[in-house]
């Protein structure tokens, strides 16, 4: 708060709970260590630590900790090995069937598909913990813990509940994923995107009973809050 007073970029006419404004908490403060704070004029990165991408497979947006991929992974291009929950992946990449240059796709992991949106962070570990972090990405619907390292990208909307593009993705489709220049892109004819389109149907729900069937059926998606729909 000191460096962004420092900077004009705080509203610092507020009263707070000491009975003074922040201008006059933040006045006497001291920046002892500027490698913990780092100032304005020297960031750790010169953007924030997330970025947002959009293309034909995020319309919506999907979001990658960007600040955490390494250099040559900040694009990359690949074809998908498509996986329809968590375990799955951890399975395949722990017993090395996951290739360099692949990209990894997880799917159905979110509000209505868990059902509930687990974090996954045991897949993103395992690669990294494979020596694999440099040269294999991975997308999915689900989300992520801020410990998620490497070329991670989670929240991919619409949805694969939800008929998002995600959900029509087939093994061996090159997927595209420009971070600097913010996209995300299944390189797929629209034709054929088309024909998919038309054969797709929504998976039955894994829970069929009780509280977290309804829960499926009337979760929003993740991109929407979560909420519940008005109806079933």
């Amino acid at each position: 708060m000191k460096e962004l007073f420092d900077h004009d970029m705080l509203i610092t006419d507020c009263l707070t709970t000491t009975g003074k404004t922040v201008a006059q908490n933040l006045k006497a403060i001291i920046k002892k260590d500027q490698q913990v704070i780092r100032p304005v004029e020297n960031p750790y990165h010169r953007q924030g630590g997330i970025a947002i991408l959009f293309g034909n497979l995020a319309v919506e947006g999907c979001v990658v900790k960007q600040s955490a991929v390494l250099d040559q992974m900040l694009q990359h291009q690949g074809p998908a090995r498509v996986y329809n929950c968590e375990e799955d992946a951890t399975k395949a990449i722990l017993n090395n069937q996951i290739n360099k240059g692949d990209v990894i796709v997880i799917r159905y992991e979110v509000p209505a598909g868990g059902p509930g949106m687990r974090e996954m962070l045991t897949p993103t570990s395992a690669i990294a913990g494979m020596g694999l972090d440099g040269s294999v990405a991975l997308i999915t619907d689900g989300r992520f813990s801020g410990g998620t390292k490497g070329a991670s990208i989670g929240h991919i909307s619409p949805e694969a509940t939800e008929g998002g593009l995600i959900a029509l993705v087939q093994e061996n489709d090159q997927i595209k994923i420009d971070i600097p220049d913010k996209t995300i892109e299944l390189l797929v004819s629209k034709d054929e995107i088309k024909t998919r389109f038309s054969k797709w149907k929504k998976p039955e729900p894994k829970i069929k009973t009780g509280y977290m069937a309804r829960y499926a059926k009337m979760v929003s998606s993740a991109g929407n809050g979560a909420i519940f729909k008005d109806t079933i």
